[in-house]
């Protein structure tokens, strides 16, 4: 770099505005964090990339300020189906609960673009932050101190000196490369052709069904997403070329078992490699790795996004507490300790379901459909379940410690609003009558706190009264996960100290 040059100061320098690195800049804002978020391209890219989300998501999306746009702009899934090629149900998975305990479907087909322009709207009214699009990371040193980062940018060259970079750069991470942190290979590599489509005449779907076509021949999957679109994702043979299957005559034939192409507008076509791979470290010293720079899985589960969503969470409320000198620094430690478990097992799911799809000799597809038909329909059509949950970062000896944190609403004037939209990215308590002094003192440490006979606590479903069951008290880590319940003393005593160290006593 060179000497001499004017170096700009902030918090935490963001590489990337996909979805994750723009709801981590919302996240940091919102957080009272200084933050400059950096993109190469000038626009949100107008094509749907991800397209299924789930409950959780969509909460912490809700925080972020963008669910209310792509709940406009999605569909409720309403079952997964794996089937052989004749039609028979190998493995279906259906929604659950009508309103999860979040409040949002369970999981849904949405629109990605929708998504980017409603978190970058939301970055621009947020004090602190700012988004610098056209602008590249080209190199940075970091030492004990601080990351100093060379940015190119319509007007040249210049300096940004932070407390911390975050690559949400991709796959092809820039961040990642100059750290030199190395990918675990988990196996998985396979060439597949994605189609998106427009329906014509105003038609909004095709089905609501999620469809993985188990053919030995031509492995495809068929998803709807958002009202008016459609995506087909065909695995390519050995042989086939990029440049010969994006071809509208290769596509037509592709399409028809599925639609007459002629009602459909192909708005994209691309041949991706769906491959597995996790970043060996996601923290080296001031420059943490998140989304798709830290990770990469099969769409069989429609959990990359999601998981990069949950990265975004649970790294900015842990650098704003770093940063306001609210916690040692060791709780960055925490950052991979809790999300990479989370990461691998959705991942290890994922390529499982892949290679059920993925198979393509037809000995080995016919031994798999024997074996799956074997079993009733009703072990095979089975609920949808929420992903793993968090096994880190919570109290040990409670089965519901490390869940998703239910959603209460609190009552405002003539009307109520979800506590999310009051408590923000803090810590949450709730707790019966003898937790006021712990409660207290949880406030002015910058937690929200409310008790369970507040009249303002509109406890639907007494989903929160039950989570308690006889316990004092419950508290939610700032990311929505249940931190544990018992006394409230006990609880933010416990809190207090994971705060300074990232780690709970075994």
């Amino acid at each position: 770099m060179e000497e001499g040059t004017q170096v700009e100061k902030t918090d935490v320098l963001i590489s990337g505005l996909g979805p994750v690195g723009a709801a981590l800049a919302v996240y940091l804002g919102g957080l009272g964090i200084a933050a400059i978020a950096i993109d190469r391209d000038t626009s949100v890219y107008p094509m749907p990339r991800a397209a299924h989300i789930d409950h959780e998501t969509m909460r912490l999306l809700h925080l972020a300020g963008g669910a209310e746009a792509v709940s406009r702009a999605s569909q409720p899934l309403s079952a997964y189906e794996f089937r052989s090629r004749d039609g028979s149900l190998l493995i279906g998975f259906r929604p659950g609960e009508v309103v999860t305990a979040t409040g949002f479907p369970q999981s849904s087909m949405f629109h990605q673009p929708t998504l980017e322009h409603a978190l970058r709207a939301r970055l621009g009214e947020i004090p602190g932050v700012s988004a610098r699009l056209g602008h590249a990371l080209k190199s940075y040193t970091a030492d004990d101190e601080s990351v100093i980062a060379e940015i190119e940018g319509p007007d040249g060259v210049y300096r940004i000196e932070a407390k911390y970079l975050v690559g949400c750069d991709g796959g092809q991470s820039i961040v990642r490369r100059i750290a030199g942190i190395a990918l675990d290979d988990m196996g998985f590599d396979e060439p597949w052709l994605v189609i998106d489509a427009r329906l014509k005449d105003g038609r909004e779907r095709l089905t609501t069904i999620g469809l993985q076509q188990c053919d030995p021949q031509r492995p495809v999957t068929s998803v709807p997403m958002s009202p008016g679109r459609h995506r087909w994702e065909f695995m390519l043979r050995p042989g086939e070329k990029p440049e010969e299957v994006v071809a509208d005559s290769f596509i037509d034939e592709l399409l028809r078992p599925f639609v007459d192409p002629a009602s459909v507008e192909i708005d994209r076509r691309a041949v991706y490699r769906f491959h597995a791979v996790i970043a060996k470290e996601w923290r080296k010293g001031r420059v943490m790795l998140a989304g798709d720079a830290a990770h990469q899985m099969p769409p069989f589960l429609g959990q990359g996004l999601c998981s990069g969503t949950r990265d975004a969470a649970n790294l900015a409320w842990k650098l704003a507490a770093v940063i306001h000198g609210h916690a040692g620094e060791s709780l960055l430690d925490s950052y991979q300790t809790e999300r990479e478990p989370h990461v691998r097992a959705i991942t290890e799911m994922a390529v499982f379901m892949g290679k059920i799809v993925c198979t393509q000799n037809e000995e080995e597809a016919a031994a798999r459909d024997r074996d799956m038909l074997s079993r009733p329909e009703s072990e095979r059509f089975v609920q949808m379940v929420d992903t793993v949950g968090l096994k880190s970062g919570v109290l040990r000896g409670d089965d519901l410690a490390g869940s998703i944190f239910p959603e209460p609403w609190l009552r405002s004037g003539e009307g109520r609003k979800r506590l999310d939209d009051v408590a923000g990215l803090a810590p949450v308590l709730i707790f019966r009558e003898g937790g006021e002094t712990a409660a207290s003192s949880f406030r002015e440490a910058g937690g929200f706190a409310v008790a369970l006979s507040d009249p303002s606590l509109v406890d639907e479903g007494n989903r929160i009264k039950s989570m308690l069951a006889e316990a004092e008290a419950v508290l939610a880590r700032p990311d929505r996960y249940v931190f544990g319940r018992g006394k409230a003393s006990d609880l933010v005593s416990a809190w207090n100290a994971y705060l300074e160290s990232g780690a709970l006593p075994a």
